[in-house]
């Protein structure tokens, strides 16, 4: 099983955005890289979409959800400034589902650190751009192997 990490599509410049800044939108540009998403994964088996409820995360995974008419699931420990424990529990709830979780440039690199540190192994490309996926293979509860998909 996979579960696929990830980061909301670029939303603009936070200082430009006048408004709580969980509904700051998707730029120009992030609304392509959702549609990259939704060529990286459109494919693939997926039963479940959960996403943080900040409207960029929300954005990102649209395409996709309507695509596989599968509804978002919204989940506050994928927020940005979440608890890891917190989104660790959601990892490890769909662990055995083929699912997309869509988060922050904060909450995913303290879940990778974390999955990396109890032994999954990845490939040399760590990063965490705006847009991208990190495929997370599991056996069983336990995730171990993560590859990085750049933006599209």
């Amino acid at each position: 099983m996979a579960v696929y990490l990830v980061r909301h599509a670029d939303a603009g410049a936070r200082h430009e955005w006048h408004q709580p800044d969980d509904l700051r939108p998707l730029s120009t540009r992030g609304a392509r890289q959702a549609e990259g998403v939704l060529a990286a994964l459109g494919e693939r088996p997926i039963k479940r979409i959960l996403s943080s409820p900040a409207m960029r995360c929300r954005e990102t995974v649209r395409p996709l959800a309507e695509t596989l008419g599968l509804d978002i699931e919204l989940s506050s420990a994928l927020l940005e400034g979440a608890a890891l424990q917190d989104a660790l529990a959601v990892l490890r709830s769909v662990a055995s589902d083929e699912a997309v979780l869509c988060s922050h440039g904060d909450v995913i690199p303290d879940v990778l650190s974390w999955l990396m540190g109890k032994g999954m192994r990845t490939g040399a490309d760590r990063r965490c751009q705006k847009g991208s996926i990190w495929v997370l293979e599991a056996d069983g509860a336990e995730f171990v192997r993560g590859e990085y998909v750049p933006p599209q």
